[in-house]
């Protein structure tokens, strides 16, 4: 079992930066691989961004991809987003979500087990 807290979320101005980051309590961090996901309002949650169990192999949604940098830091159970170049339509509130020994890069959210309660990034223009 693991539970997971984010943190890092704020209101920021269109092409600004913010990083996220996801602390994990529980054992074996290490066995589980790792994810971030949002959801705007009214909207379905959907995948933007995924981290294999070593950290070495990553997967990205193609409307983040070159913006967004997910990385672990499995020595102290913590995962983050580093979010560049904001958009207003990555206005959303982000999970993190776990699920353990899953060896392929999901962006299915029904393949993640456990989830954090969400943190609020809003972008204005």
């Amino acid at each position: 079992q693991v539970q997971l807290v984010e943190s890092g979320g704020g209101l920021v101005q269109a092409g600004a930066s913010l990083r996220l980051s996801c602390a994990a309590s529980g054992r074996s961090f290490v066995d589980y691989l790792l994810g971030w996901f949002r959801q705007a309002p009214g909207k379905e949650r959907e995948f933007v961004a995924a981290i294999s169990m070593s950290g070495i192999r990553n997967k990205y949604a193609d409307f983040v991809k070159g913006r967004f940098t997910i990385s672990r830091d499995n020595a102290n159970n913590t995962l983050h987003l580093q979010m560049n170049s904001l958009k207003p339509e990555d206005t959303a509130l982000y999970y993190c979500a776990a699920d353990r020994f899953r060896f392929q890069l999901s962006s299915n959210r029904t393949d993640y087990a456990y989830w954090g309660q969400g943190t609020q990034v809003t972008v204005s223009s």
